[in-house]
């Protein structure tokens, strides 16, 4: 290998005993990938363990052709990373076999978030039901995957995707942890344990009936009168002093909406990303999320979205900004004009 590839294939070797000493992986189970220039990516080797990698277990593979550099046989879930690096700029993919995960989805189709931490990190984990030991439908997933960096692979594990591997790590960590929580919460009450809701109202306001070319001004406008007319959110930016300038922007565009907030109102809109917050993804994106399928604090934390401005200091607003987002999907919009 050259140098650069080894090192590489070092940061395989090492996420690999990282998953097996979380007991995130047994015996020959899960499989590891790692993108290079070009079309080339370094990928772990059929049946071999991820705990106890040396570096002839690793395959370099075109997914152009999908032809190997070594005799090494791939993990026979390349096809399925192969086509999740065609479709994502993303650097790493993992796949693997969290016990508490597979246990809680055998039985659950919908998490149950239970703190702040969960939301904000997670929101909705899409799961993907699985009929064979090996994905052959990747194309399910990869819908999935548009929607969050991990998804659950029902009765088979997960599949998370990020930057760098400590990255997709937190992720599957952080829903292993979500549903620990959730267990022993059951544990300690027998009855349906709930999604924990941070007072956060659904329905106060009554739809618009207009539609709306996406991101058009008309559409901002509608968004905005409801928004004006939300007395929870009215109360609650009263009560954490949400006063503030945020911009929201699409991405490779000049169009962009600022919103001037005072005391939970929204006081001005103008046509510009001049402001300390700017909020900015692709048209897909903001289709999901004005759909109501994915939460902006969410997009935001998994790379989604991108973010000008400190997170942090938007997050104090959470619950305002939380009920913003179920007026989203009030106003009714189209793709294109």
């Amino acid at each position: 290998m050259f140098n650069q590839e080894k090192k590489s294939a070092e940061k395989i070797i090492n996420i690999g005993k990282r998953l097996y000493q979380r007991n995130l992986v047994v015996a020959s189970s899960g499989n590891i990938s790692l993108k290079l220039s070009g079309r080339k990516i370094l990928i772990t080797g059929a049946q071999t363990q991820l705990g106890d990698l040396q570096f002839s277990d690793i395959v370099k593979v075109d997914i152009s052709n999908n032809k190997t550099e070594n005799q090494t046989t791939p993990s026979s879930e390349l096809p399925l990373h192969s086509l999740v690096y065609k479709n994502f700029k993303t650097k790493v993919v993992l796949h693997c076999h969290p016990p508490l995960v597979n246990g809680y989805f055998a039985v659950n189709q919908k998490l149950e978030a239970l703190s702040f931490e969960t939301r904000f990190y997670l929101g909705d984990v899409p799961v993907v039901k699985q009929d064979t030991p090996t994905v052959t439908n990747p194309d399910e997933v990869i819908e999935a995957l548009k929607l969050s960096n991990i998804v659950v692979l029902k009765n088979h594990g997960v599949i998370a995707m990020a930057d760098d591997f400590l990255k997709a790590l937190a992720l599957i960590e952080t829903l292993e942890e979500a549903v620990k929580t959730a267990v022993v919460a059951k544990i300690f009450n027998k009855e349906k344990v709930k999604n924990f809701n941070p007072e956060i109202k659904k329905n106060q306001t009554k739809e618009s009936q207009q539609e709306y070319p996406m991101l058009s001004k008309g559409h901002i406008e509608a968004i905005v009168d409801l928004v004006n007319q939300d007395d929870f959110i009215a109360k609650k930016g009263k009560e954490l002093d949400l006063t503030v300038e945020l911009a929201i922007k699409l991405s490779d565009s000049d169009k962009a909406y600022k919103f001037i907030w005072d005391q939970g109102k929204i006081k001005e809109l103008q046509f510009d990303a001049e402001a300390p917050f700017i909020i900015s993804a692709s048209a897909d994106i903001w289709k999901e999320v004005f759909l109501g399928h994915l939460d902006p604090f969410v997009a935001v934390t998994q790379g989604k979205m991108s973010l000008d401005g400190q997170l942090g200091q938007l997050s104090k607003w959470y619950v305002p900004f939380s009920r913003l987002f179920e007026i989203f999907k009030q106003v009714k919009f189209k793709e294109s004009e």
